[in-house]
């Protein structure tokens, strides 16, 4: 059944999937209704006619994400506003950042090394 549900609503919306959907029956429903959001989606689990999702019956009442930077970045055509976003903040010094340590460029070698090895916190410059 969720196999065709999913189907269905790609069908319908041209493959993205829906912003928004309201599962009111529950455990039976659960997989289709998730399978049917597009990225970023939202899905709200209000009613358990088949049963109680597994998630829910275990933690009552949540709230669930599970964001992921390349989903925000998705389609590619959105990352250069994104980006002009954040440097139009950095520039207008709304986002303000000082790295914790400081590496002259001649050594980026080891500056990879410490960060790899996780000797570093924070953001890390080089510097010519």
């Amino acid at each position: 059944m969720a196999r065709e549900i999913r189907k269905r609503v790609r069908e319908l919306t041209g493959g993205k999937g829906l912003p928004v959907v309201s599962d009111s029956v529950g455990k039976d429903t659960l997989q289709a209704a998730l399978d049917s959001l597009q990225l970023r989606g939202s899905l709200v689990s209000n009613g358990a006619t088949s049963g109680r999702p597994v998630i829910d019956s275990v933690k009552g009442s949540i709230w669930l994400t599970g964001p992921a930077m390349v989903h925000d970045a998705t389609p590619r055509t959105h990352m250069p506003e994104m980006a002009r976003e954040l440097f139009d903040h950095v520039l207008a010094r709304r986002i303000v950042g000082k790295p914790k340590q400081q590496s002259a460029l001649a050594d980026a070698a080891d500056a990879h090394r410490a960060l790899e090895s996780r000797r570093t916190t924070g953001a890390t410059a080089l510097a010519p």
